[in-house]
């Protein structure tokens, strides 16, 4: 704004500076005609002084009309000089002036003879002279002349006035409206000021803050810190326990099946002899079902340890894959995400909502489409038996550079006693008639932390759950404080 300002107001200043070089012009120009107009006239009552000058004296014979008569004579020449000067540029007035020279020239030794007669006191051949009319003949040319270019002066005199107020109107819109420019121009730098001003108040009052909060913030780092050291030793005790019941079932299983190959052995190396039918007894039992149970446990166990290794191995590869932080909308991703389940909840007479206004978020896409997706599988899976499923994915903003996704289910719900349970790792609440390891909600907890949020649940047994991921709206700037 305060550019166009300055843009408005230099074209104004150039335009008054180029009306004020009109106006000058238009000035000078009616100065010179003025001129003009005062030549003309001087030249005309110069011929006419000396024209009355010779009818008093030839009419009276008195010398006393001769005195204006001289005096005319004398400054007519000059007149005259400056009258032509001032016209010799004008080429239309060339002939028009050659004409009146000479008509002039006529007129002035009409009057000269017949003066020089009268004094001669030859009055008659005066008189005749006079009578002839030569002489009014050469004073109606000269009027003429003269006439015509006093009218055109007036003319050309009455047209640059004309322009010349124009001018001065424009100019004086123009002045108005540089000064309104002006008043826009310093308004506009007094509005920046003020606003910088604000801006820099605002930044101090920002650092202020922070300041004041800072030991806060050192204590929310310290908790946790303090939580993810809990979280490792409670993994650490899980994985311990978890991997350590399979191999403790495996390790008792094969001194089962070492026990279970005594009554073989006997049987199969009884060097020939006749076994007893203790011994046959024995070693049918152990081929029949000791060994096959023992190696079925065994198998067992060691897909299990299998699958928890694997769960480890997963959320491990989760912790160490490098973020990409890119512009993600919230509503393209929920709707995207709740068509993937639509059909499965359509088929039970169930429905879908995405209730979200525009928003936008710089974040890891991949992670953030694995926890709603997981969320949104998980609502499809344990639903309640018997009624059909309502889910609901809310968007909305959650304070200054944070927004929050509520995912809502009328599904079986989670007991309180189980609330926090269901986030640790190969932990499953209620009735498990669903297959899974117990490592989804874990994995969810572990992306929303990767990406600097978290995650809540609000749920009653029978009537349904909310899942509420609190997600930095900026993922870039919490990585940045992550690297310092």
């Amino acid at each position: 704004m305060l550019a166009v300002g300055v843009a408005i107001l230099t074209g104004m200043v150039a335009m008054s500076l180029w009306l004020v070089q009109v106006n000058n012009r238009y000035s000078q120009e009616t100065a010179e005609l003025r001129r003009v107009r005062a030549a003309i006239l001087d030249v005309v009552t110069s011929m006419q002084d000396i024209e009355t000058g010779q009818r008093g004296y030839l009419l009276t014979n008195n010398v006393e009309y001769l005195g204006p008569y001289e005096d005319a004579m004398s400054r007519l020449p000059e007149r005259r000089s400056r009258l032509m000067d001032l016209l010799k540029d004008r080429d239309q007035y060339r002939q028009p002036l050659s004409d009146m020279t000479s008509a002039i020239d006529n007129k002035l030794a009409e009057t000269r003879e017949t003066i020089e007669l009268q004094r001669a006191g030859r009055i008659t051949e005066a008189v005749e002279v006079v009578r002839e009319n030569d002489g009014k003949r050469f004073m109606n040319e000269i009027r003429t002349v003269l006439s015509k270019l006093q009218s055109d002066t007036d003319d050309r005199l009455r047209i640059i006035v004309g322009d010349q107020l124009g001018a001065a109107n424009r100019l004086q819109l123009v002045t108005i409206g540089g000064a309104f420019a002006i008043l826009i121009v310093v308004g506009g730098s007094i509005l920046l000021v003020f606003t910088y001003i604000r801006a820099l108040n605002r930044s101090r009052d920002d650092v202020d803050e922070l300041n004041r909060h800072l030991e806060e913030r050192v204590e929310e780092r310290t908790r946790d810190l303090r939580r993810a050291n809990q979280e490792i030793q409670r993994f650490a005790y899980i994985v311990t326990h978890d991997l350590r019941a399979p191999l403790v079932n495996i390790m008792g299983f094969l001194a089962e099946f070492d026990t279970s190959l005594k009554p073989v052995t006997a049987y199969i190396l009884a060097d020939g002899k006749t076994p007893s039918e203790e011994v046959i007894r024995e070693a049918r039992l152990a081929v029949e079902e000791d060994i096959p149970e023992a190696i079925s446990f065994i198998r067992s166990s060691t897909r299990k340890m299998d699958q928890l290794i694997n769960a480890i191995l997963k959320i491990s590869r989760d912790g160490q894959r490098k973020l990409q932080p890119e512009k993600v909308d919230i509503e393209t991703l929920l709707s995207s995400l709740s068509e993937t389940v639509r059909h499965q909840i359509n088929a039970n007479g169930g429905e879908i909502n995405v209730d979200t206004s525009k928003l936008t978020v710089y974040t890891d896409r991949i992670s953030l489409d694995q926890i709603l997706g997981n969320l949104f599988d998980n609502a499809v899976k344990y639903q309640m038996p018997g009624r059909p499923l309502r889910l609901t994915a809310r968007a909305y903003p959650a304070g200054r550079g944070a927004i929050s996704i509520a995912v809502s289910d009328n599904g079986r719900g989670i007991g309180e006693q189980d609330l926090e349970r269901i986030f640790e790792l190969f932990r499953r609440a209620g009735n498990q008639d669903q297959p899974g390891e117990g490592i989804g909600l874990a994995h969810v907890r572990s992306l929303i932390r990767n990406l600097g949020g978290d995650i809540r649940v609000e749920s009653e047994l029978g009537k349904g759950s909310t899942f509420t991921l609190l997600l930095p709206s900026d993922l870039r700037k919490v990585t940045k404080e992550g690297e310092q």
